[in-house]
């Protein structure tokens, strides 16, 4: 996130081994998911069914999202502790958050 934010620092992924291998881990299953809905919808299954996979892709995406988020904001906290920190990337990854 950060090189959206800053065009002068490149971009970072969760710079945690674990966070960045949790990230991984789920964009995987997700990965999986969303060919299963594709897969049902090629099936002509349920809408229901369909609808139900759906959600669960959705909220297993957010949850993601807040994982990296948290991993980004950790950052924030670390550099504006060592006195490097500009509150204008965390306003601008909210802003990016509510597209």
């Amino acid at each position: 996130m950060n090189g959206l934010l800053n065009k002068s620092k490149p971009s970072k992924t969760p710079s945690d081994p674990d966070t960045k291998e949790r990230v991984l881990n789920r964009l995987r299953r997700l990965e999986g998911q969303v060919r299963g809905l594709q897969k049902m919808v090629e099936e002509d299954r349920n809408c229901r069914e369909i609808l139900t996979l759906l959600s669960g892709v959705r909220s297993a995406l957010e949850a993601t999202g807040d994982i990296i988020l948290e991993s980004y904001l950790e950052e924030c906290q670390a550099d504006f502790s060592k006195g490097q920190g500009d509150a204008k990337l965390i306003v601008e990854a909210m802003r990016l958050l509510r597209r």
